[in-house]
């Protein structure tokens, strides 16, 4: 067994809080790296709240970039028709035409899903 040391249970726990704090410090400074080098972005509340509440990802994330049914097809090659049927839930679109859909909107196909 290697060499062991004591120290008083409130300092271990002290030191434990200590390692927490860092270790969210770390996420938090890894986080806005990732914002400041454009592989994230900020998404307002309103767009979270309409994902959560069960909305067409496709529609939200369509709206949030600002695109029509028309602009969206155009960029993606995917038919209106089809997005208008994806959007309402018609249907759920191949994945191909989804990604297709998810570059246009420049996502990950998981984050259109």
């Amino acid at each position: 067994m290697g060499e062991m040391i004591s120290i008083p249970l409130e300092e271990y726990r002290s030191l434990q809080a200590a390692a927490e704090q860092l270790a969210d410090l770390q996420a938090y400074d890894r986080a806005l790296a990732q914002l400041a080098n454009g592989d994230e972005e900020m998404l307002p509340t309103e767009f979270v709240k309409r994902m959560l509440s069960g909305e067409s990802p496709l529609r939200a994330w369509r709206e949030f970039r600002g695109l029509t049914q028309t602009a969206l097809a155009e960029a993606s090659s995917v038919n209106r028709v089809q997005i208008a049927d994806i959007e309402s839930g018609r249907k759920s679109g191949s994945i191909e035409t989804v990604k297709k859909l998810a570059e246009a909107l420049g996502i990950t196909l998981d984050e259109l899903i």
